[in-house]
């Protein structure tokens, strides 16, 4: 099993913050990205490289069972275990074991120190107090003082109640090392395209909010007043025509059953799964779902996360929610690719969207001095006069020019159609002949330094920063774009600076593009492609770069590395 480019750059991230950074990391990578392969990998190479001992805890049975065969698949000479009662497994010695986080959160001295936890579905770990995540990982600690949590998760934040991030100074999880970015993985072919539409919305005016949430009992009345769950089923029934597999969230089994009814009435096989299915009868109708004999498939919180059918091409929302993590886990269903997948309908009857902002827009803020880690989302605006929906900084609508000012609503309450991807507003995307490349040093006091890469382009300039000194996510982007570029120039292995004052010598040497790819959309433009001239042949040798005038500030390990090349 091969792991695509962004799991490569995740697990060099990793692997850099465990060895030069204190605390616990978190990888984010979206739903259907594939996490349980990059644990694999993870795992294998704790044990392969460290003779470590590796712990991957998971909430529920179906992962712990998908998170091993994925394992067996990528090391398959490794030997492995798995801890689980609903599986009827309980090994305890192996160098890999598969937790679930029920069968053993009091259990954890009978297997011994374990030097590595993976903590699937890591946004389920409590911030604070007592439960069994936090109980086990305690007992492990206790068992092996150096021992080191990583958590991988697609919301890297609490999904009910409040958006708070589960990373932060005092919490099990402390920083995120790596996030892979939506876009980037759709562009890439590795997550199937989303579109949306919205539908009728209900009145939620008198829906109470208890502990950040909405009331289950209120709003199940509120999706069903006034013939809503009818007129819901016949827009679903007509948009999703053409699609092959349905599924939808509703509040509470009251309203899950109308769906259902609604929907068996107008001829679609449906079923329902709820937290009170017996297992059996679950274990059915997800197989007949998977099998193509329902068409639809509602649920009442049981398959947000965990829940693995890539053939899913309809997302129907009749849940609203006060939480963005919920959002993103339930259109996250729809995001896996499929042979016979074109793109995902994501229906949007509950205004989540217009809540919440896009899906890939949901961000988390760091702790920064004087204020706390925060999750963030861009909540949109309708123009009101094409009922466009926009963010909220739109000065002018991009469909009908209008000029927005400051009598101007900034959110009209009626239905609409909203982006379910940032990606999916008009973007301002040009491309630039590149006259000349520049490298410089770029640090604000009290920052680690970067790279500054600076191309002229006519009367236009526009400029990339590559961190090398930086963290994850950032120091993996950096580790490819140097890789990249030296491989074009040079033979052999890449010679990677560690600083940006040991990269300066060498930039000299690394091809310029002659064109570059500028997204202008935003109010920074950000360079998103490079086009290089096809290279004939190796255009330099690492021999060439010895010019002392070149490499005069270059220490002895690079000097040494550049000898040896030549």
């Amino acid at each position: 099993m091969k792991l695509r480019p962004y799991q490569t750059d995740a697990l060099a991230a990793l692997w850099d913050f465990l060895r030069y950074r204190e605390g616990n990391p978190a990888l984010v990578l979206p739903t259907g990205a594939g996490k349980s392969p990059l644990m694999a990998a993870i795992a294998e190479a704790a044990v392969r490289e460290w003779n470590g001992r590796v712990g991957v805890i998971a909430h529920v049975q179906e992962l712990v069972s998908q998170n091993s065969e994925k394992f067996r698949t990528y090391a398959p000479h490794l030997p492995m275990g798995i801890y689980s009662a609903g599986l009827g497994r309980r090994d305890r010695f192996d160098p890999v074991l598969f937790l679930q986080i029920q069968s053993v959160a009091t259990r954890a001295s009978v297997f011994g120190p374990f030097d590595l936890l993976l903590i699937d579905e890591a946004h389920r770990i409590p911030l604070d107090g007592e439960g069994r995540y936090l109980q086990f990982i305690a007992d492990c600690r206790r068992l092996n003082p150096a021992l080191r949590v990583v958590g991988l998760t697609a919301t890297p934040y609490r999904l009910k109640g409040q958006a708070v991030p589960v990373c932060g100074p005092g919490n099990v999880l402390t920083e995120i090392a790596y996030e892979a970015r939506i876009p980037d993985l759709i562009a890439g072919g590795y997550l199937s395209p989303l579109v949306s539409r919205a539908g009728e919305r209900p009145d939620l005016s008198r829906v109470h909010i208890r502990g950040g949430e909405y009331r289950d009992d209120e709003l199940a009345e509120a999706m069903q007043a006034d013939g809503l769950v009818e007129r819901t089923v016949d827009d679903l029934c007509k948009r999703a025509a053409d699609r092959r597999a349905w599924i939808v969230f509703c509040v509470n089994v009251a309203h899950a059953e109308h769906v259902r009814d609604a929907l068996t009435a107008r001829g679609i096989a449906a079923g329902l799964v709820h937290g009170a299915t017996a297992k059996a009868e679950r274990a059915r109708l997800l197989a007949d779902f998977q099998a193509g004999t329902l068409r639809a498939m509602v649920n009442v919180n049981v398959l947000s996360e965990g829940f693995d059918a890539p053939h899913i091409d309809c997302v129907a929302m009749l849940r609203p929610t006060k939480s963005p993590g919920l959002m993103y886990q339930q259109i996250g269903r729809g995001f896996r690719m499929h042979p016979d997948k074109v793109d995902c309908l994501v229906l949007d009857y509950a205004g989540n969207i217009l809540e919440h902002g896009p899906v890939d827009s949901i961000k988390v803020r760091g702790a920064r001095p004087g204020k706390a880690a925060a999750v963030v989302t861009a909540r949109a605006k309708e123009c009101p006069s094409c009922s466009a929906l926009l963010a909220f900084g739109v000065r002018v609508c991009p469909e009908c020019g209008h000029q927005f000012g400051s009598a101007d609503p900034a959110h009209l309450d009626r239905p609409i159609d909203a982006p379910v991807l940032s990606t999916d507003r008009e973007r301002l995307v040009t491309t630039h002949a590149v006259q000349s490349v520049k490298y410089e040093r770029h640090a604000k006091p009290g920052k680690v330094p970067s790279l500054r890469v600076t191309y002229q382009c006519g009367l236009r300039r526009f400029s990339e920063w590559v961190c090398l000194e930086h963290s994850g996510m950032a120091h993996a982007k950096a580790l490819r774009w140097w890789a990249d570029r030296w491989s074009l120039a040079f033979n052999g292995q890449p010679i990677i600076p560690r600083t940006v004052e040991e990269a300066l010598p060498l930039a000299w040497g690394l091809p310029c593009p002659k064109r570059i790819t500028v997204d202008e959309t935003d109010k920074y433009p950000s360079i998103t492609g490079h086009e290089f001239a096809e290279v004939a042949g190796v255009v330099a040798t690492p021999a060439e770069l010895k010019d002392p005038s070149n490499l005069k500030r270059a220490p002895s390990w690079l000097r040494a590395a550049l000898e040896k090349a030549a």
